[in-house]
């Protein structure tokens, strides 16, 4: 892994990030703003659960999906 490898946002976890969950804080961001954490294999679902009960998650898509519609 390299320095420039998009490593997950999971608390501690230093893996490869393989997702990318878009979400916002409507009480703080306009409706199309989108902020991102980044989820290896093993905390996708726990980020995403953590985001959709506080009504915050917006779309999963993959990263290399995401880049590419990103023009990353």
């Amino acid at each position: 892994m390299s320095d420039e490898t998009p490593i997950c946002s999971a608390k501690g976890c230093r893996t490869a990030a393989v997702w990318v969950l878009a979400w916002n804080n409507p009480k703080i961001h306009t409706p199309e703003r989108r902020k991102t954490w980044l989820a290896c294999e093993e905390h996708r679902e726990h980020l995403s659960t953590f985001l959709g009960v506080r009504g915050f998650l917006k779309d999963v898509v993959r990263l290399d999906e995401w880049e590419r519609q990103s023009g990353s």
